[in-house]
């Protein structure tokens, strides 16, 4: 499913959404380049995320967000690599008629053996070009889970280059260079700093491959309360990472001894939002 937007002269904006993983972005065109890291990714051997990865934006969770972990009580099954959304098709989609707002409902079998839905609206400003994603989890299964999410927008680092900044309230100074940590991939995950209404900002400031715009990002932080960062430069890979995220980077007993895997009851719901822009 496609959605254009054309907001003013030389600024033509298309999202290419996936209908067979999740709505989740394949494709973020801007004035013709492609922001996705394509076939530049390193890969973890799951297709799912080999697939994912190599768009613009994937959703890992809603049972669980990174690599992967035993079960609790499983009896040897693992939450796979970035949980169970990423690769389920959408159950329904609909499209405004005048292309600005895109809604799906998925539902997902969790590796806990529960069940969870996901209702997603995309919408687009045209005047400024800013996209939003709002999300709401809902428990539609027989038990609780703790629900964890996090949004991995990826982009392709041959856009990048040696002036490239990170630019938020949330690394210290405010600015952090794009290649930041040692050796070819690196990544941190800190908790982000709220400005107005419980939001937090990132950039990727000065693109040079995107004519040198620059890439921002905004999510809530009630839900999404830490941000993380990735980047990989190894072999063929080059891609860097935008990774808000609903929990600290820590394994799942750890979380669970700190109280920080509350859990979603039969019924009850969650809502995660962000929103990006290139200017």
């Amino acid at each position: 499913m496609q959605t254009v937007l054309s907001a003013g002269e030389g600024s033509e904006r298309h999202i290419l959404f996936d209908r067979s993983s999740a709505l989740d972005i394949a494709a973020f065109v801007v004035a013709g380049i492609d922001l996705s890291p394509g076939t530049a990714i390193p890969s973890d051997g799951d297709p799912r995320i080999d697939r994912a990865l190599a768009g613009f934006l994937f959703t890992c969770g809603p049972d669980h967000i990174r690599h992967p972990e035993p079960v609790e009580g499983g009896g040897g099954r693992h939450y796979p690599l970035h949980g169970s959304l990423a690769g389920t098709p959408v159950t329904r989609t609909t499209m405004s008629a005048g292309g600005d707002r895109c809604s799906g409902a998925i539902e997902v079998d969790l590796a806990c053996g529960g069940r969870a839905a996901v209702e997603r609206l995309w919408q687009i400003d045209e005047p400024t070009g800013s996209v939003t994603l709002s999300d709401r989890v809902i428990n539609i299964g027989a038990a609780a889970f703790a629900p964890m999410m996090m949004y991995h927008m990826n982009i392709a680092g041959r856009l990048l280059g040696d002036d490239t900044r990170i630019e938020s309230p949330s690394v210290e100074g405010g600015s952090l260079a794009w290649r930041f940590g040692e050796g070819e991939s690196a990544h941190f995950c800190r908790k982000a700093v709220a400005g107005d209404g419980r939001w937090a900002e990132v950039a990727l400031a000065a693109l040079p491959g995107l004519q040198d715009r620059t890439l921002s990002v905004r999510f809530r932080t009630d839900t999404l309360p830490f941000l993380q960062m990735w980047r990989c430069q190894r072999g063929g890979a080059n891609v860097i990472s935008i990774e808000p995220a609903s929990h600290r980077l820590a394994k799942r007993p750890d979380l669970a001894a700190h109280g920080e895997l509350d859990r979603l009851e039969p019924g009850q719901s969650r809502s995660y939002a962000l929103a990006f822009a290139v200017a």
